[in-house]
């Protein structure tokens, strides 16, 4: 038991520090393009995938499954909640052509928690959401304080900011930092719609995970472990748009993740019965949010935005 304890301490210790190394080495090179910018040494090109614009969206109603409230419980004694989650995503939709920003960002207050919850390792994706997510609140701030004569810092999302303005939602968003010339389609700028993007794509990766754990077994009666699940998600929705150094970084992070089991926890549940109708819920809700904020971009042809 000791020995085993030293292996599985080394293991962890040895991938935290490659995975240390890459990120050192990767922060003198980010990447400033889409998945477009590629073919030199440092971003070879990946031919299997580009996101296309979705095809003509109609706007969806919110079914609420039958008995989706008696499924999704509580979970005592930790941070990510299912059913706050739920809520949110849902509320994100309340306008047919449109996402609030305010509950959106708050969707990705839990799911930051539901990342952070996988161990040390994740925080190589959460720490970047997070600074995605705290970017739109202070682009928020500013704009409502300039526009109000208010100082920005006296101020909280909370209270002022993402429930009115320009920044109420994506559409208004988009219309304010388009006419102010904070988008550029030819070179980076912080602005809320490149940072909307990028966590555009990472909530994509996040979905087509869960749909991997909510599907049962292959033919061999065998699942796919966490950790394929996770590459095979990045591959489809973060591997495009990343240079060749931090997509080695992730084969480390999907080392590192707990078995399906933990995962199951997470959403109260004690095996896989129990828990394909709750991710079915989560997946439903999460596509409705995806597909309408992939549509909301490409009318303004902002899914390559650099």
């Amino acid at each position: 038991m000791v020995f085993l304890r030293r292996t599985l301490l080394l293991r962890y210790l040895l991938l935290s520090a490659m995975l240390a190394l890459l990120l050192f080495v990767s922060s003198f090179w980010l990447p400033q393009g889409g998945a477009r910018e590629c073919g030199s040494p440092w971003q070879p090109c990946l031919s299997f995938y580009h996101q296309k614009p979705a095809p003509p969206w109609a706007p969806e109603q919110w079914v609420e499954p039958d008995g989706a409230l008696s499924l999704i419980k509580e979970c005592p004694g930790q941070s990510f909640q299912a059913s706050h989650l739920l809520l949110y995503l849902k509320s994100s939709l309340a306008n047919d052509d449109d996402i609030l920003l305010e509950p959106y960002l708050k969707s990705w207050d839990q799911l930051l928690k539901f990342m952070e919850s996988l161990g040390p390792m994740v925080s190589f994706f959460s720490q970047k959401v997070q600074e995605k997510v705290v970017l739109i609140r202070e682009l928020s701030l500013r704009h409502n304080a300039e526009a109000n004569g208010k100082p920005a810092g006296l101020q909280t999302p909370e209270a002022f900011g993402l429930k009115a303005g320009a920044y109420h939602s994506v559409r208004s968003m988009m219309e304010a930092e388009l006419k102010a010339d904070m988008v550029n389609f030819s070179y980076r700028t912080d602005s809320g719609c490149r940072t909307l993007l990028r966590l555009h794509r990472s909530l994509l990766w996040l979905k087509l995970m869960l749909e991997g754990l909510a599907e049962g077994p292959d033919e061999n009666g065998q699942y796919k472990t966490p950790g394929e699940l996770s590459r095979d998600a990045y591959k489809v929705a973060l591997a495009p748009h990343h240079p060749w150094v931090l997509r080695q970084a992730a084969e480390f992070v999907f080392l590192a993740l707990p078995e399906r089991q933990y995962f199951l926890q997470l959403v109260c549940v004690q095996n896989q019965q129990e828990a394909t109708p709750i991710l079915r819920i989560i997946i439903h809700a999460l596509t409705l949010v995806h597909t309408r904020t992939q549509q909301l971009l490409a009318e303004r042809d902002m899914l390559d935005l650099p």
